[in-house]
C-alpha cells in the first residue's frame, strides 16, 4: 500500500478527506524515523577509532533499531488496513502494538548519548523526540479505540500504554538534558 510507495503520495493521502491513513499510520512512520534516526547515529559510529570499545553494544542497537524501524514501516499499512477493516479490536491493536515498538526504541537512546559519535548528537535527540511523538501519536489512536471494546481489553490497553508514557516521556527529557550539556559545552 505506502511501504514502497513515495512519501508524496503517503501525504498526499494522510491530508485527503479520507478516512485512511489517518494518526494511527502516522505514528509508525515518524516512529520509523526515530529508529531510523538511531540506526544513522549508529552508522556513523561504528568502526571510528574513539569508539571501537562500544562496538558490541553499537551492533546490538542497531539491529534492534533496524528491526524496529522494518516493523514500525509495516504498520504504517497494517494500521490503514486495521482501520478499514472495520474491527475495533485490530484498530486498536495496531496503535497499541505502535506505541510498544516506540517504546522499546526510545530504550536505546539513552546508552548512545556516550557510545555515540558527538557529530550526531543532535540526531539522537531527534530520534527521541520522534519516539515519543510517535508514542504519544499511538496512545490517543488506542484511547479513541478502547471505547468500542469490552472492559477488561480496554483496561489492559489502558493500564500498559498509562505506566509507559511516564517512562518515555522520562527517557526524552533525560537525553534531551544530556545532550544540551554536551552540545552547549
Amino acid at each position: 500500500m505506502y511501504a514502497n510507495k513515495p512519501i508524496k503520495k503517503y501525504l498526499e493521502d494522510l491530508s485527503a478527506k479520507t478516512p485512511a491513513p489517518g494518526g494511527g499510520s502516522a505514528s509508525a512512520l515518524v516512529g520509523a524515523s526515530g529508529a531510523s534516526l538511531i540506526s544513522m547515529v549508529v552508522n556513523f559510529t561504528l568502526g571510528k577509532p574513539k569508539y571501537l570499545k562500544h562496538q558490541k553494544d553499537l551492533k546490538k542497537i542497531i539491529a534492534q533499531s533496524e528491526k524496529l524501524r522494518r516493523k514500525l514501516l509495516s504498520l504504517v499499512d497494517k494500521d490503514v488496513q486495521a482501520y478499514m477493516s472495520g474491527d475495533i479490536k485490530k484498530a486498536t491493536g495496531v496503535p497499541y502494538e505502535i506505541a510498544c515498538l516506540c517504546f522499546d526504541g526510545i530504550k536505546l537512546c539513552p546508552g548512545l548519548v556516550e557510545k555515540g559519535n558527538i557529530n550526531l548528537i543532535s540526531d539522537l535527540a531527534i530520534a527521541a523526540v520522534l519516539l515519543e511523538s510517535a508514542f504519544c501519536s499511538a496512545y490517543y489512536n488506542v484511547l479513541i479505540n478502547i471505547r468500542g471494546l469490552e472492559n477488561k481489553s480496554a483496561l489492559k490497553f489502558k493500564s500498559d500504554l498509562d505506566t509507559k508514557i511516564t517512562f518515555v516521556r522520562n527517557i526524552r527529557i533525560d537525553t534531551e538534558k544530556r545532550i544540551g550539556k554536551i552540545i552547549r559545552r
